[in-house]
């Protein structure tokens, strides 16, 4: 079970549906990255990186991505989970997006 830190709350909506892509890295590592559509119609991206024992290690929520679609906010969101978790250096191209 994961322990769900405030950004997962902020970004918490049943009524709105989302794509998600979750997944376990090598170490045990997990990675939960959602996006979807605000009832603004604007692109909505959640990340969070937790531990094994599913500890909150990182959490991130973008609310508004400009024009990006839920296809390109769901890639971004991957490999800058996959990057937190491993540490790896990247630069943040979801930032720069919009």
């Amino acid at each position: 079970m994961r322990h769900r830190g405030g950004e997962f709350w902020a970004w918490a909506d049943r009524l709105l549906d989302s794509w998600a892509h979750d997944e376990m890295l090598s170490d045990g590592t997990q990675i939960d990255v959602q996006v979807r559509l605000s009832r603004k119609a604007e692109t909505q991206l959640f990340i969070g990186v937790y531990t094994k024992e599913g500890r909150l290690q990182f959490e991130e929520f973008y609310p508004a991505l400009g024009s990006m679609t839920m296809e390109d906010a769901l890639v971004l969101g991957v490999d800058r989970a996959r990057a937190l978790a491993t540490g790896t250096n990247v630069t943040d191209r979801i930032l720069q997006a919009h």
